[in-house]
């Protein structure tokens, strides 16, 4: 599991820049200063995330279970989910995407649980 999270984490941060220099770069003046808030929120979480899964490639080694791959699923979906519908709302515009964005928060906080967890169960 651990090279899996360490591409995933690399690739997440890899899109996350992109995302980023596009954010900063496309969409300023082409759409409301609040919808790129929304898009650099995404990319934020994004990256933080991204360097999480790193973090979560390293627990694996260390304290290999349930708990460390759970987390690491965890931010990868929290990542396609929190920060993809954030994307999707301000390139599309459909406003009901916002209500899907909370359902990546909460994969966020369990995976940090998890990656708690799994550190509690090792020592």
């Amino acid at each position: 599991m651990e090279r899996t999270f360490v591409v995933l984490g690399a690739l997440f941060g890899l899109i996350g820049v992109g995302l980023g220099a596009f954010g900063a770069h496309a969409l300023s003046g082409r759409v409301p200063a609040s919808d790129v808030d929304i898009f650099e929120t995404g990319v934020r979480y994004q990256m933080y995330h991204a360097l999480a899964l790193l973090a979560v490639a390293v627990a694996a080694h260390h304290w290999p279970g349930w708990q460390t791959t759970a987390a690491g699923w965890l931010f990868t979906g929290g990542i396609v989910v929190f920060s993809g519908s954030l994307y999707l709302l301000v390139l599309t515009g459909p406003r009901w995407l916002g209500a899907v964005t909370p359902v990546g928060g909460v994969a966020f906080l369990v995976g940090w649980l998890c990656l708690a967890l799994a550190a509690l169960r090792a020592g």
